[in-house]
């Protein structure tokens, strides 16, 4: 995976070049665009080094204009997660499609987060800022881990209908966890291919996940 910099962007591109000619953008597609920039930026710099006068010229905006869509610094990047969080939701459900058996539900779901980190991977330094991020922010990037947890322990739920949800939404936060390490260690390995993530994954957990559907799982 490779960080987007500053000197991969042309020269004539808006969000780039404060000198470049803008033209005015509906509010939901400014923001938008804002939203790429900060997170080019945050990817970049990390959370605490990045300024937002930094982000106003890459986005070829004034301060004045980022303080009105997003308040402050920390306005900004709970906006950048809030979307991650979505985006990362919606490719999860794709991802899932039609699958009914919850083996290949996990397998799909699981395969889809770190195709996820691989399409979108300013997102991904978004996501895990945590180490430098209070209030807010962090809290949004809880709010993600709890929702992929809900979607796994929902996945379980449809293969072990008599497991109690309290057992089923402590083995997802499980799951929730050794994906977020493997997809730590993908950044330092990134030979390591999402399929093959996902097979090694999957090798790992579903031996035991796979015993809720024994007798005594009820």
């Amino acid at each position: 995976m490779v960080v987007v910099t500053s000197a991969t962007h042309s020269a004539t591109d808006p969000t780039t070049d404060p000198a470049a000619p803008r033209r005015r953008l509906p509010r939901a597609a400014r923001e938008q665009q804002l939203l790429d920039v900060a997170e080019r930026v945050f990817a970049e710099q990390g959370y605490s080094a990045a300024s937002m006068d930094d982000i106003a010229i890459r986005a070829g905006v004034t301060k004045p204009v980022l303080y009105s869509h997003f308040g402050s610094k920390e306005g900004l990047v709970v906006a950048c997660v809030a979307r991650a969080r979505s985006q990362l939701l919606e490719d999860t459900i794709v991802g899932i499609g039609d699958a009914t058996d919850f083996e290949e539900q996990l397998r799909r779901g699981i395969r889809a987060f770190f195709r996820f980190l691989d399409e979108r991977h300013p997102a991904w330094s978004v996501l895990i800022l945590e180490i430098s991020v209070q209030g807010a922010a962090a809290e949004e990037i809880e709010a993600i881990r709890r929702q992929q947890a809900d979607v796994i322990a929902d996945a379980l739920a449809t293969g072990a209908p008599g497991v109690p949800r309290l057992r089923l939404s402590t083995l997802a936060e499980g799951v929730i966890g050794a994906c977020e390490r493997v997809a730590m260690f993908r950044r330092r390995h990134p030979e390591l291919s999402a399929e093959a993530a996902t097979d090694e994954l999957m090798t790992l957990l579903w031996a035991g996940l796979a015993a809720l559907r024994g007798p005594s799982s009820t």
